[in-house]
């Protein structure tokens, strides 16, 4: 009796957004098991990456990688006497990223580096640190919800934030979603017996239109890094509170006179038909291209110039952070200048953005789609919290004003 191999979608577990992981199914005298790969689609998309006629190039390239794991694993199936164990020594490079967390975090770090995606990498290798220094050689089997809740807590012991946390667990959850783990073991979830990744209060970050006024007609030196800041920071604002890696991916097709279009370099991975952005060009925003702009024949020259052709992803990540703390840092002191006691950073101008829109009265869904992001739910967050100042005032009715005076 030989073994079948065959890629599927599996349905059996809807991603939020609407998504379904899809996995090689290994199927031998009436047993299956499922392997991850690192793609999703909803069904339709993948019907159509696997029967149509007419793929575009993306489709093509995504049929070719799903094909070659298929390719493979037929190849490690094909065994005088079959067994499961065989066929995963045989298929899996690395055999104990199947059970053992810190090996399944190498190879998805090595993954994201091959990518590209430097700075999740980053955010992967520190959660591996903390969560293999807390338990050397853990397995996948070995996490419940009760562990997970005991890791919390030493963590909390040790001074780290809920956030911190948030963001480890949130890698560690990424894991076994890529694994191949019985859905009986899976240990998070909102339901009882299951263990919820902690949520900490989002404190927002925001300008009110006079601070954001007061900067726009700050006076800094001609040629200096203040100038230089301020300007990128108001372009940022203005750019539906576009980030420093995008500024500086920035081509020149992306710019169509008044208009500016692009693709968050943050999504660009995750989603198979990126949402693009379209942002109106106001006076300012184009006098800062006009100032910082390198002019280039070529629609795939880069705006401003921070980045080369043939810089490696680690070298364009020093770019922006460097560019990123520069900017913070000059920000501080013109804040200080104008007695602004916020300490403005580049994140400020993204949160700015989405709150002068919020009570202008724009709809969050016109915000969701201006900050590109791809679920409602996630704009309905970042807005919470927002209008504090707003609940103030509203709220000073319930007392009479000769009460006040």
């Amino acid at each position: 009796m030989k073994a079948t191999v065959k890629i599927i979608v599996d349905s059996r577990r809807k991603k939020d957004n609407g998504k379904y992981p899809v996995k090689l199914r290994i199927t031998f005298n009436r047993q299956q098991k499922y392997y991850p790969l690192p793609f999703e689609y909803t069904e339709k998309d993948f019907e159509r990456i696997m029967s149509a006629q007419r793929r575009n190039e993306e489709e093509k390239n995504v049929y070719k990688r799903l094909i070659d794991y298929e390719s493979k694993a037929i190849k490690a199936a094909d065994l005088p006497i079959f067994t499961f164990e065989m066929f995963e020594n045989r298929y899996f490079p690395n055999r104990d990223a199947g059970s053992n967390i810190e090996a399944a975090f190498n190879l998805y770090i090595d993954e994201l580096k091959e990518k590209g995606a430097i700075g999740t990498a980053v955010v992967y290798t520190t959660a591996r640190n903390s969560i293999c220094g807390y338990k050397p050689k853990v397995q996948f089997a070995d996490v419940t919800p009760r562990w997970l809740e005991r890791y919390e807590t030493e963590m909390l012991k040790q001074g780290k934030s809920k956030t911190t946390i948030s963001m480890y667990l949130r890698a560690l959850r990424a894991l076994f979603n890529r694994s191949s783990i019985d859905v009986t073991l899976y240990p998070f979830g909102d339901k009882k017996g299951k263990y919820a990744i902690p949520t900490s209060r989002n404190i927002k970050k925001a300008l009110v239109l006079d601070e954001i006024a007061q900067i726009l007609n700050y006076e800094a030196e001609p040629g200096s890094y203040k100038e230089r800041s301020r300007d990128y920071w108001i372009f940022l604002y203005l750019c539906n509170g576009l980030n420093v890696k995008d500024l500086c991916l920035l081509k020149w097709k992306n710019i169509d006179e008044d208009v500016l279009r692009y693709e968050r370099a943050k999504t660009s991975r995750s989603k198979k038909e990126n949402s693009e952005i379209v942002i109106s060009l106001k006076p300012q925003a184009k006098a800062v291209i006009e100032k910082y702009g390198q002019k280039s024949i070529s629609p795939e020259g880069f705006v401003f110039p921070h980045l080369s052709k043939g810089m490696t992803a680690e070298r364009q990540r020093e770019v922006y952070q460097q560019l990123t703390q520069n900017i913070n840092k000059n920000m501080k002191r013109i804040a200080k200048d104008l007695g602004i006691n916020k300490p403005i950073t580049t994140y400020y101008a993204r949160h700015s953005f989405a709150t002068v829109l919020k009570r202008s009265g724009a709809s969050a869904e016109f915000i969701s789609e201006a900050l590109g992001h791809s679920d409602l739910k996630t704009t309905q967050s970042y807005l919470a919290g927002f209008e504090t100042d707003t609940i103030h005032k509203t709220t000073d009715v319930l007392i009479p004003k000769a009460v006040n005076e």
